[in-house]
């Protein structure tokens, strides 16, 4: 009997911290953003190897009303790249805006979860005056795994979705959310 009680509030209090996460959160990550081939559809021979290969960032806003179920806005800044080649100064800029829906497979304070939804990206790419500004939506999505006491959530997660005139985007990130009731 002495171990029931023990026992009993490990559980209850369990089961309040996993019930926390549900609500609206907000958080950032570091991430880690690869951009391949940028310009290759006005290459010229020399920009195959241009990329923006940066450490960045992005913001991450939700809402998650269900254990297994939540919707998230994200803002990432994908980075910047000056290079000179063949005598021209180039450079690049990207961010994009995602809606995703998220599915989570919760396995005590760990998520499993996969991602999915539209990108709206934004590139600028500058080659010895030459100015090419680009925009378009995607599909993307990604996998990723949480960590969860409470209401602050730890996060590593990979994503990916197309850019045109590009190899598109690769993304690995490592975040923080805190969830309000």
């Amino acid at each position: 009997m002495r171990m029931l009680f023990p026992a009993l509030g490990l559980l209850l209090f369990g089961t309040a911290a996993q019930a926390a996460d549900n609500g609206i959160y907000l958080g950032a990550a570091a991430i880690q953003a690869k951009l391949d081939n940028v310009g290759e559809d006005f290459d010229t021979g020399n920009l195959n190897d241009f990329e923006i290969d940066n450490t960045s960032w992005k913001l991450i806003g939700g809402f998650r009303p269900l254990d297994n179920f939540a919707v998230e806005l994200n803002y990432i800044d994908l980075g910047d790249e000056t290079r000179d080649i063949a005598g021209a100064r180039l450079s690049a800029d990207a961010k994009a805006y995602a809606a995703y829906a998220v599915g989570f497979f919760p396995i005590g304070p760990i998520d499993l979860y996969a991602k999915g939804g539209l990108v709206r990206w934004e590139t600028e790419f500058n080659a010895a005056g030459f100015r090419l500004d680009d925009d378009g939506t995607e599909f993307g999505y990604g996998v990723g795994v949480q960590a969860r006491l409470g209401s602050l959530g730890a996060r590593l997660e990979y994503e990916q979705f197309d850019v045109d005139n590009t190899d598109g985007v690769e993304m690995l990130s490592l975040g923080v959310t805190w969830t309000f009731l």
